[in-house]
């Protein structure tokens, strides 16, 4: 199978809301007010832990689906710690990104504890965004700067 590739756009609202494009969908993020922001969107770190529940839950189905198992639903709550210190210039001490992602899953299926242990080490192994939380992504930056007629 060939690799997909996925694209966003995003612009400055202000110094902490963005505004992010994804095929037609528009994505807003901000800051807490605690952390500078007005607090009309969840923040970056928190659309982290969002995408790994629905992409958790895309493979929760696509696994079961695979094992026999009926799925009738699924909850899924995850916390992730971090220390703001590095974000803010206070301390390099710690990494800037999560320390620790704890993911419950809460299946509503029948299964037995082999079949359950089964499909949840399928789900972890085989979802994208876990894997890249996971495991270090290359990162090409660039600058390319807007020439404005004066």
């Amino acid at each position: 199978m060939s690799d997909l590739k996925f694209r966003v756009k995003a612009h400055s609202e202000n110094p902490t809301k963005t505004i992010v494009k994804a095929r037609g969908f528009e994505i807003v993020i901000d800051e807490p007010t605690d952390l500078g922001g007005t607090n009309t969107a969840a923040n970056p770190v928190e659309y982290i832990l969002a995408a790994y529940a629905g992409c958790l839950n895309v493979m929760a189905h696509v696994c079961a689906k695979e094992l026999g198992i009926e799925m009738r639903g699924i909850k899924i709550d995850l916390v992730g710690n971090l220390n703001p210190a590095r974000l803010f210039g206070q301390s390099f001490d710690e990494r800037a990104g999560y320390k620790e992602i704890k993911v419950t899953l809460k299946p509503d299926a029948d299964m037995d504890e082999p079949t359950s242990e089964k499909w949840l080490k399928a789900i972890l192994d085989r979802c994208p965004v876990g894997d890249n939380l996971k495991n270090a992504t290359e990162i090409v930056a660039s600058l390319k700067y807007e020439v404005t007629a004066s």
